[in-house]
Order: C-alpha cells, then structure tokens, then sequence
C-alpha cells in the first residue's frame, strides 16, 4: 500500500505521519507517571513496541494517529488522529501528549484538524473517543470538540480490563457546529 503523505496545519501546529525522530518524546511521554490513563508508564523497549503500531496502521490502513509538532520549536508534543484497531468499539479520533504540552490547547486544537480529516476524507460518520472514567483532562477535552459522554464502553483483549467511557458524535453534529477555517490540510 502506499501510505498517503498527509500532512495538517493549524494555527500552532503540523499534524504528519510518524519518525523516527520522535521516538525520544514518545518515550518520555510513555514514561511519565501520568500516563497511567493510555496504558503507561512503559519501559523504553514497550514504548518503542507501542511506537511501531503508528507507522504500522499507516502502512496497512491508510490512516492512524498523527504526530503533533509545535510549529514555533519543531518539538514533537503529542499524537493524534484516526485510530480503529480490530475488535475497537468505533471510529476514534484518539490523543496523547507529552506532559510538557499539558494545558496549552494543543489536544483541542490537533483533534479538531483529526477530526476534519477523518470525516471529509476517510468518510467517517462518527468518532469516539475512548477515555478513563477518572481521566478529566481529557473529558474536557472531548467536551471542547462538542462530543458527548455515551455511556461504559470496553476496549478488546488484551486492554478489556481497563474501565472506559465512550465520548462521541457523528459527522453532522460535527459540522453544525464547526467554525469553517479553523483548520487546512496541505
């Protein structure tokens, strides 16, 4: 398969495909503490396994997360985008970023251009976010995005253990209330 060269802009942000220059940051991230609500703190070697799956679901399905890199720096601060794993309860637009960007809007900012993208070009007609029952931050991230909190959800073996809450909306509710020009692909 040929894996698209997809690249988004926002106001602060670059939304491309994996490198492996940002392995470092991705393990810093994983190493965090407060990773424990996207299956961390994980060792170097787990976060380099978790890191392939990106660059792997890119080459397969065409689509996955995006690395996020703040413009002014060039630092990578995060990933984000279309995430649909066999056996995952939908079509989710999933984030995480390094403990450096908390707080900044990046997580808002990035998901929205995600979620522009996988509406209009993947054709999705609603995207989930899977998040902790406990995880705040990023309920009020999904707050922000307009979706709303659906009810307990259950993630496939081996993550079944792990509580969440399936926030969501479909494609139309997305777009009523979408400010047009917030985002551009290029």
């Amino acid at each position: 398969m040929n894996v698209p060269d997809v690249q988004l802009e926002t106001e602060r942000l670059i939304l491309r495909l994996p490198r492996i220059e940002d392995f470092d940051r991705y393990a810093e991230l994983f190493a965090h503490e407060g990773s424990h609500h996207i299956g961390g703190p994980l060792t170097r070697g787990d976060a380099w396994r978790r890191f392939l799956q990106m660059p792997g679901a890119w080459m397969l399905q065409g689509f996955a997360m995006f690395s996020v890199v703040e413009k002014a720096s060039g630092l990578w601060v995060g990933q984000a985008g279309p995430w649909y794993p066999d056996g995952w309860p939908g079509t989710e637009v999933g984030y995480a970023f390094h403990p450096d960007a908390w707080g900044k809007g990046y997580a808002t900012e990035a998901c929205a251009a995600a979620m522009d993208w996988a509406f209009e070009v993947l054709g999705w007609i609603e995207v989930i976010h899977s998040i902790a029952p406990d995880n705040l931050a990023s309920q009020a991230v999904a707050r922000r995005l307009g979706s709303r909190l659906r009810g307990p959800g259950r993630l496939p073996a081996p993550l079944d253990s792990h509580p969440i809450e399936i926030w969501g909306q479909t494609r139309e509710e997305w777009r009523a209330r979408r400010v047009l020009g917030a985002t551009r692909s290029t």
